[in-house]
């Protein structure tokens, strides 16, 4: 089975880093993975003004820091300056645990040599102007294994052009054309360097991780990671169906049953 990360399956990985323990995609958030037992990080990207490239899920700064306004729109100097921190709670909002203790949206180099034996699973995000070339510069220069994914068709058209030795998993389309051949029972043939479907449990009504699904993709040589996960029995369920990966908010709670359903199998 085709795939970019050492070891064998099932896989934690760490979905922004441990999200439901630290403030999403910062380097708290990647350390408490790290501690947590995460396997592989997830994460996502984007680019600054001056074309830094930083480690941050929305094009907009409101939701996770105490900036405003879309990334793209500042120089990294004064995206440094932002409270990363500023809106994390895990209790409802009662509390704000990190706020104002200097954590700051990082840049993806950053992570790189901090965690160089960790590897990553990176989505890129930004479409226009495009950012996959300087991203995978990046990730040949680091030489950590890693997965690229992209939501958008367009974006994994680019990442398969310019960086076709980089393993990739499915775009949106692709997914939507891969359960499709599967109900027509047709064949369907794997995009050149794709290694994994990453996918949630269900579509709106289309339950897309099934026994069905999972053996499928292994037939064609990918694996099966399933997010976002944070529910016991649900990570539980998708191990006993086959999956390969389980990407959650909470790697350590993942982390315990991939090793309790190791220890069963």
């Amino acid at each position: 089975m085709g795939t970019a990360f050492p070891g064998l399956p099932p896989r934690v990985f760490g979905h922004r880093g441990a999200a439901g323990s630290a403030p999403e995609n910062t380097l708290a958030s990647f350390r408490r993975a790290r501690a947590d037992g995460a396997d592989v990080f997830e994460l996502d990207v984007h680019a600054t003004a001056d074309g830094e490239i930083v480690v941050l899920h929305d094009p907009l700064l409101e939701r996770t820091t105490d900036g405003a306004g879309p990334v793209s729109a500042l120089r990294f100097a004064e995206v440094a300056r932002l409270d990363a921190g500023f809106h994390f709670t895990s209790d409802g909002g009662r509390t704000f645990p990190f706020r104002g203790r200097g954590v700051r949206v990082p840049r993806l180099a950053e992570l790189v040599r901090e965690f160089p034996d960790v590897p990553l699973n990176i989505e890129i995000k930004q479409e226009a102007p495009s950012i996959v070339a300087e991203v995978a510069a990046l990730l040949r220069a680091a030489r950590t294994s890693v997965v690229l994914a992209a939501e958008h068709d367009v974006i994994m058209a680019a990442i398969r052009r310019v960086a076709p030795e980089i393993p990739t998993s499915l775009a949106a389309g692709e997914v939507a054309a891969f359960v499709g051949a599967l109900q027509q029972r047709v064949q369907y043939v794997l995009p050149a360097g794709a290694v994994a479907l990453q996918i949630p449990p269900r579509f709106g009504n289309i339950e897309l991780v099934t026994r069905e699904t999972v053996a499928a993709a292994h037939a064609l040589g990918a694996e099966v990671h399933v997010w976002t996960i944070n529910e016991a029995d649900e990570m539980r369920r998708l191990l006993t169906l086959g999956c390969d990966g389980i990407m959650s908010d909470l790697p350590a709670r993942a982390r315990a049953i991939v090793d309790a359903e190791c220890r069963r199998a």
